[in-house]
């Protein structure tokens, strides 16, 4: 077989595609954004968490001495 005559998988990958109407395109950004609100808002809520949870055991404990 000649190196004229492969067949590259790849280039009819790239000839299949078409573009996505608007309004789908849209709602799929809308979802990521709304997606990376939520592990956002998550992460900030949970940042401080350990540092929290450390310093209410250590208190706990320091009330039992007394």
């Amino acid at each position: 077989m000649a190196k004229k005559d492969r067949i590259n998988p790849f280039k009819e990958l790239e000839r299949s595609l078409l573009e996505v109407p608007p309004e789908m395109k849209k709602k799929v950004m809308n979802d990521i954004a709304t997606a990376k609100l939520i592990i956002d808002m998550g992460s900030l809520y949970t940042y401080n968490y350990p540092a929290a949870v450390k310093e209410v055991l250590r208190k706990k404990k320091g009330n039992r001495n007394k």
